[in-house]
């Protein structure tokens, strides 16, 4: 199944190229002792060294960390990892590079991280596999800021240096390998979400778009169903949310389509997207490889891997999120959906287990109640806190929600006590599950010989309701049902009850 978009002329396919930034997580800079944090609580600028305002006669140095973060990637995605490799200065003039260019690994010669592949679902419902080009190290640049004066502009340093890994996807122009890289927008937004979940399960980046440790660049070209050429493409820059991404794609691609069917041309440009109005308008005229300038640093000896240190680093590889989400499907009976949402972080999937703990029979319910209920109350539980064995305040923990599940597998309470035990727990009450039943009287009542009683007074009260049931009205079992709950106290167990019902009316 091909994505296409219906034109005046025809039917067009997306072509489309996904280059990912995603912060490294490192104490240090990429090149610098500098701290790599600059969350926006901490004041401009000082969190800058020497190095990274580009002081004369100030020397990078490679910090090690960041390598082997880009080796852990490239060992999650099956890639060649380089042996060898450079970094060269790309030359280019903003106010946010101080030094007037960035150290990256240039195109055209190995970098850090070679051909690899992740796997996604296509749009038509099979694993596609996607392949990635190539993942290189480089400088992220200092933060513009243009709103802190009428008429100034501000350059923080605190970003300048902090390592990114460049992911490219690779785009097929020799139409040999065609089911490899992505053709719509919801396959793009799945591919990024894998990258997410990759490099988070790995430890190399949080990943977390809104605060920009993962950024994207889009570049969108369209052509006729089924050409096997490309037209020139538009780049569309720092797009930060996955709801964005997909409109960027779709209104790009609608963008182009027009214009070529009313005779223009596509010039390759820097595309700007407006979130309020849903648009993308030019930015600049894209640059190419040639006018970056590229050439070797001369004060980086090249990156030197042994096969020792990328085993060494094999060795301390989690589980990955593909691997985890298989084992809870077949291990555990969840739907790909909850194993889906349950591995969207490894700190869900600790909370996830933590609460599962040595019973496997715990699965389905836990995973039941943290995405209908824990998942639409972030405020009150954290994934972070998978090994906390009591709640503090309004923080519900993994062993409230497994003593939850435990006592309505045991018969203690019934669905409905527990979703009332459950926003007790979330308004802020003291004490476990069981604590808070024992204080409100609310333990499930497994007695046969009350729930009979109250059987019998609801049957005797409904006479009439009785023979209607006996004389095929047979609709009206929920109603008794509904009212030997309501005169317990909604305490009766559900299964008792619709047993003696049963045996009386039958």
């Amino acid at each position: 199944m091909t994505y296409t978009i219906k034109g005046k002329t025809g039917e067009w396919e997306i072509v489309i190229g996904l280059e990912i930034h995603v912060e490294i997580h490192s104490n240090a800079k990429l090149f610098s002792g500098a701290s790599a944090d600059y969350n926006p609580s901490i004041p401009p600028n000082t969190q800058a060294s020497f190095i990274d305002a580009a002081m004369p006669g100030m020397l990078p140095v490679l910090n090690s960390e960041c390598v082997n973060q880009a080796i852990r990637f490239g060992l999650a995605i099956n890639a060649e990892i380089s042996r060898r490799s450079i970094f060269a200065r790309k030359q280019y003039f903003y106010p946010d590079l101080p030094s007037g260019y960035q150290i990256s690994q240039p195109a055209g010669e190995p970098p850090v991280i070679g051909r690899g592949w992740v796997e996604i679902i296509g749009d038509d419902g099979n694993p596609k596999k996607i392949l990635i080009e190539r993942a290189h190290l480089e400088q992220d640049a200092a933060k513009n800021m243009h709103d802190k004066h009428p008429e100034k502009s501000f350059v923080d340093l605190n970003r300048a240096g902090v390592a990114l890994l460049e992911i490219v996807a690779f785009i097929d122009i020799t139409n040999k390998e065609k089911n490899s890289f992505v053709t719509s927008p919801d396959e793009a937004e799945r591919y990024l979400r894998t990258i997410r979940e990759i490099v988070r399960a790995t430890g190399v980046s949080n990943a977390n778009m809104e605060e920009g440790s993962m950024r994207a660049d889009v570049n969108v070209s369209v052509r006729p169903k089924g050409a096997t050429f490309f037209n020139e493409r538009c780049e569309i820059k720092n797009t930060v949310s996955f709801k964005f991404i997909k409109a960027a794609i779709e209104y790009e691609a609608r963008r182009q389509i027009e214009i070529i069917e009313n005779g223009g041309t596509i010039e390759r440009s820097t595309m700007r997207f407006n979130q309020d109005s849903g648009t993308t308008s030019v930015q600049r005229s894209k640059e190419n490889a040639l006018d970056y300038r590229y050439f070797p640093d001369p004060d980086l000896l090249p990156l030197v891997i042994t096969d020792e240190q990328i085993e060494k680093i094999r060795g301390t590889m989690p589980e990955l999120p593909t691997a985890r989400r298989t084992r809870y499907i077949h291990e555990l009976g969840l739907s790909e959906y909850d194993a889906t949402r349950l591995t969207e972080s490894m700190d869900i999937s600790k909370w996830f287990e933590s609460a599962i703990g040595d019973k496997k029979e715990r699965a389905k319910p836990i995973a039941n109640w943290m995405i209908s209920e824990l998942f639409a109350h972030p405020e009150n539980w954290s994934a972070d806190d998978s090994l906390t064995t009591t709640r503090d305040s309004r923080q519900i923990t993994p062993i409230d929600l497994q003593g939850l599940v435990d006592m309505i597998a045991s018969g203690e309470i019934s669905g409905k006590i527990a979703k009332d035990i459950f926003i007790k727990m979330l308004d802020g009450e003291s004490g476990s599950p069981c604590d808070i039943a024992q204080r409100h009287n609310l333990r499930q009542v497994n007695d046969t010989g009350a729930i009979e009683k109250a059987v019998d007074d609801v049957l005797s009260a409904n006479a009439d309701s009785v023979t209607q049931y006996r004389d095929g009205k047979i609709g009206l079992f929920g109603f008794f049902v509904g009212q030997v709950m309501k005169a317990t106290g909604g305490k009766a167990n559900p299964g008792t009850v619709n047993e003696i019902l049963k045996s009386k009316l039958n």
